[in-house]
């Protein structure tokens, strides 16, 4: 049975759209995964550890036919196969890749936690998920409505539509 999961990706080392175009790719290329929807491309500044480059930031929904752990691992694998290193928390990196919902599900477990327990907090998340699931239900309210009440200084459109991905990169 298929379910429905969001994705968050960002990066701010290298080429980062290019990055995020490569992982979203390879996704839609994984067994079992597809990707429906891809947000705008957002330029964000730096959260949590500031003293680093601006990142860029987009939302994906994915249809899977993957467990939720199954889908984190098949995002680890994509990020590991992009020379992902895990030097700092909320350092910079390549990509980053995080697992945002799972259709209505609930999930605690080491390691994963669904939905994402900071999404609601968080700019860089809210403005491409609201592209992409304006409407999905997150703590009892609608996407949008968080994203109106979020702190959004500084981000940045970076591309006019979701096809971005489909043309980055090769």
């Amino acid at each position: 049975m298929r379910k429905t999961a969001t994705l968050g990706l960002g990066g701010n080392i290298g080429d980062p759209p290019a990055s995020m175009a490569a992982a979203l790719r390879m996704l839609d290329a994984t067994d079992g995964i597809s990707v429906s929807a891809v947000s705008r491309l957002y330029r964000t500044p730096p959260w949590g550890k500031t003293d680093q480059d601006w990142f860029f930031n987009c939302c994906a929904i994915v249809e899977t036919s993957c467990a939720p752990r199954a889908l984190l691992d098949a995002c680890l694998d994509i990020e590991k196969r992009l020379k992902r290193k895990r030097r700092e928390r909320w350092g910079p990196r390549i990509i980053d890749i995080d697992v945002l919902t799972f259709d209505d599900l609930e999930v605690r477990e080491d390691g994963l936690i669904i939905p994402h327990p900071h999404m609601h907090e968080r700019a860089f998340v809210l403005l491409p998920l609201t592209d992409i699931a304006a409407s999905m239900e997150l703590r009892g309210e609608p996407v949008s409505q968080w994203a109106a009440r979020c702190d959004s200084a500084g981000i940045e459109i970076a591309s006019e539509d979701g096809k971005w991905w489909k043309e980055t990169g090769a």
